[in-house]
């Protein structure tokens, strides 16, 4: 008996697949995640491309010293620059999405358009993946994230006498907190850094903005704290985030002032997500997506700082 052969898509069914998979990609990149923020809090840097596979980059600080010399002095002060090298890995987040020859063929017999859903599933995937590195690094693969710097200063709310928790404060001990967690950068190096925003937990933000100065006033704790602030320079500079629920130390709620300048700290991806022609397995037609990440690079750990306990 002869075995009858036949090719998995026709030459009709190739070209309605094509189209319709031009179409659904277009589509992914229109999806918005708002609960997923690394995008936003963090310059994003795509340098580099697929090919690379670590990223160095140099500090350097001065050391000397001069002082007052006679005039036939020989033995003058050096002064110099020392540089420091930093490499983190790039890792590869791998996708894909498919679909069996059926769906394929009833989809152009009846005229609907193929599930949108499973491409839309497939990218939101990998940027949960970024999200989580950007926030909390990857230990096993050596990718670096926000809360496991462990160079970035940690400081302990003040106990305003019923605990540290902006719950259990009075309106003035929070702002003293928000102010404190600014100013805090500033006064540690010196005036050499300072804090541009401050991410909180979605609780303690909404706290803030609802409740009032006082009983006396109209304007709410967050808007007395941006107007008085030295370094906030709008409400949209103190943004709530569900990552800094219970990721202190224990398990409680933190803080996090910072500059997010991508001269402070950029989030390293450079490859972003891309599907590959689709691939024939079996009876299912599979389309793989790659995008490379080497973490959250924080180039000047003392431009944050992490208050604890609120």
């Amino acid at each position: 008996m002869k075995i009858q052969e036949f090719t998995l898509l026709d030459s009709n069914q190739g070209i309605f697949f094509a189209r319709e998979l031009e179409l659904i990609k277009s589509r992914t990149y229109d999806v918005e995640y708002a609960d997923l923020p690394a995008r936003d809090l963090f310059p994003v840097n795509n340098e580099g491309g697929l090919g690379i596979t670590s990223i160095t980059y140099r500090t350097y600080d001065k050391v000397g010293a001069a002082k007052i010399i006679n005039a036939y002095a020989k033995d003058l002060p050096r002064s110099d620059v020392k540089g420091h090298e930093t490499t983190i890995p790039v890792k590869e987040i791998g996708t894909s999405y498919g679909y069996t020859v059926k769906e394929i063929a009833s989809s152009q017999l009846t005229g609907k358009s193929l599930d949108q859903r499973r491409a839309n599933s497939s990218r939101r995937a990998v940027e949960e993946e970024i999200n989580s590195i950007a926030m909390n690094g990857n230990s096993e693969h050596g990718l670096p994230g926000l809360l496991d710097n462990a160079n970035v200063p940690k400081s302990t709310a003040v106990d305003g006498g019923s605990g540290t928790k902006f719950v259990n404060k009075t309106s003035t001990q929070i702002i003293a907190d928000l102010n404190a967690a600014m100013s805090d950068i500033f006064v540690l190096t010196k005036k050499k850094e300072s804090g541009k925003r401050l991410i909180l937990p979605t609780e303690q933000w909404a706290y803030i903005h609802d409740t009032p100065r006082s009983d006396l006033t109209d304007t709410t704790i967050l808007q007395y704290f941006v107007k008085n602030n030295a370094f906030i320079d709008s409400e949209s500079d103190v943004m709530p985030i569900n990552e800094l629920a219970g990721a202190g130390t224990a398990g409680v709620d933190i803080m996090i002032a910072y500059n997010a300048s991508p001269e402070k700290l950029q989030l390293e991806i450079p490859y972003e997500l891309s599907y590959l022609a689709p691939q024939e397995q079996g009876l299912e037609i599979v389309i793989p997506g790659l995008c490379s990440i080497g973490g959250l690079n924080i180039y000047y750990p003392l431009s944050l700082n992490i208050v604890e306990g609120i």
